[in-house]
């Protein structure tokens, strides 16, 4: 049964679109604005490349003084080009608004370590800052539902005409202009660039999806009442109880699902296996949870 029709869903994705549209495009310029500091900040100032259009702009300005922010620009407005024709103009359009402020802050926050001035001698902080600060600015961006288009894009027409995953197109991408940091700056350079790269991920991760403060329980135990009545009597917190079939043997048995703060994690974890040595259970982040009692 179809419970939407493409008209309904048009709808709801205008709903979603509209829905404070102003919060979003006001994070979405701040998260702008933290790129543009981190990058003249902490990043271009040291060779620091964290991949990316960005970081291309800051190995040609070292070999040919190019300005960044123009290069990062032009290469942008090509890549647009190619999105239009190649992935079509609703993706495009996610891409447009990014690719041309990102550049004109960068350009506008040229100076700002005139304003702030930090002593970049200690490389390694220089590069532990640049992915805390890039990250967290990238992950106010896509939380906001924008990017800054630059590989983004061509990570997209990559995955598409060869057939890979986003994820293999970043790789291949930024793998390949943070090597190519290394062939220019050396080697140390190129391991810090690989720790930016992960902080990067790993903030922007933290701010789309917050910190887990609870841990979401999914147990297959032939002690079910025992585990969900220790659950309930012992820990105070609810029990979902799902039917389930197994693949392999075909037997009808429980899955119990409970959600509960991470500071109860091990009280629960050890009750399970003094209940049931042999119970077969699965723990996962819960980064938001919504109703019930």
């Amino acid at each position: 049964m179809n419970f939407f029709t493409n008209k309904k869903l048009t709808i709801i994705q205008e709903r979603l679109n509209n829905k404070s549209k102003i919060k979003r495009y006001l994070q979405f310029f701040v998260g702008c604005l933290i790129l543009a500091i981190s990058f003249n900040l902490f990043l271009s100032p040291n060779d620091l490349v964290p991949g990316g259009v960005s970081g291309l702009s800051i190995i040609l300005n070292h070999l040919f003084a190019i300005n960044t922010s123009t290069f990062i620009l032009i290469v942008n407005i090509i890549l647009l080009v190619l999105s239009y024709y190649l992935l079509g103009k609703e993706k495009t359009k996610a891409s447009i608004l990014g690719s041309l402020l990102f550049p004109i802050l960068v350009e506008l926050t040229s100076n700002i370590n005139l304003i702030f001035k930090i002593d970049n001698s200690q490389l390694v902080l220089s590069a532990l800052f640049a992915g805390v600060v890039y990250g967290f600015g990238a992950g106010v961006n896509f939380r906001a539902g924008f990017t800054t288009g630059g590989t983004d894009i061509l990570n997209q027409i990559i995955s598409k005409y060869f057939k890979i995953s986003i994820g293999k197109s970043m790789l291949i991408c930024d793998g390949t202009i943070v090597l190519l940091s290394g062939i220019v700056f050396g080697i140390n350079h190129l391991l810090y660039s690989l720790i930016i790269l992960y902080l990067i991920s790993y903030m922007s991760d933290r701010v789309i999806l917050g910190i887990s403060d609870s841990k979401a329980f999914y147990i297959i135990t032939d002690e079910d009442k025992k585990i969900k009545e220790y659950i309930i009597k012992y820990l105070n917190h609810g029990v979902t109880v799902f039917q389930a079939k197994g693949g392999y043997k075909k037997e009808r048995q429980h899955v119990l699902m409970c959600v509960l703060p991470t500071k109860e994690y091990y009280r629960l974890k050890e009750g399970i296996h003094e209940i049931d040595p042999n119970a077969f259970f699965v723990v996962t982040d819960a980064y938001e949870v919504f109703g019930g009692e």
